[in-house]
């Protein structure tokens, strides 16, 4: 078995090496396994040294130019050599608990995609309760974070990828038809809760209420177009960074 870890990164490279560190130690629970396992980085035209960085951490490291989500992640797995693929974001601190427990979802032979539920790093009041409220949703939907993701390649690629139609929850979308594809094919779809993906409440703190209730309204009004229009989906494409 083989397990391809791909971590989508734009304008990442201060908080990158810790994501990385992270990722590194959680692989643990692959090699408990005789798992083999490789870490490819997609520099999603980033202007900082985001891609110096992962190289010097031993990731291989390749380029997509077109800034988008679903087109770095895309890219990253056309690379991918792995009989599964974990996507992992690049504010992101995986467990090696948490990969351990989608290490034996894997090893079921059931499972054809999943995903885990989310804590933030630090976070109000307000933004816990949001998170618990997608954690609720994210388990009864089976629909996983884009943080988040394991899937095997073959279905992954049979299911066409995620989308380029869109700038924003592509990974909703993707799951969507990966649970058709599981239902067709007798398979399960995993939402992982026993430890959650620590990921950064980074957009709650550069982002103003106003900002990101704009993005989240236009959204809803559009009934979701507005995740198809790069310029709609700032708060995930316009730079801001710590």
């Amino acid at each position: 078995m083989r397990i391809s870890i791909v971590v989508p990164a734009f304008n990442e490279a201060r908080g990158l090496p810790a994501t990385l560190a992270s990722i590194r130690r959680a692989t643990a629970a692959f090699d408990a396994r005789g798992w083999a396992h490789e870490i490819i980085v997609c520099d999603n035209n980033s202007t900082d040294g985001t891609a110096e960085i992962a190289r010097e951490t031993g990731a291989t490291v390749i380029f997509e130019p077109v800034n988008q989500i679903s087109r770095a992640r895309n890219t990253g797995a056309t690379r991918a050599a792995g009989d599964w693929l974990v996507f992992v974001d690049a504010d992101s601190h995986p467990s090696p608990e948490l990969f351990a427990d989608a290490a034996d979802a894997i090893a079921t032979g059931v499972c054809l995609a999943g995903g885990a539920t989310v804590a933030l790093d630090h976070g109000t009041p307000l933004g816990r309760g949001v998170v618990r409220v997608w954690n609720l949703v994210s388990r009864v939907g089976r629909l996983a974070a884009g943080s988040f993701i394991f899937c095997e390649a073959r279905a992954f690629r049979e299911a066409g990828g995620f989308s380029l139609e869109l700038y924003a929850t592509e990974e909703l979308e993707l799951f969507k038809r990966l649970k058709r594809l599981a239902r067709a094919t007798g398979r399960s779809i995993v939402i992982l809760h026993a430890h959650p993906l620590v990921t950064s409440d980074r957009k709650a703190r550069l982002y103003t209420k106003r900002e990101i209730a704009r993005s989240l309204l236009k959204s809803v009004l559009t009934l979701g177009r507005a995740m198809r229009n790069r310029d709609d989906c700032y708060v995930w494409y316009d730079g801001r960074r710590e």
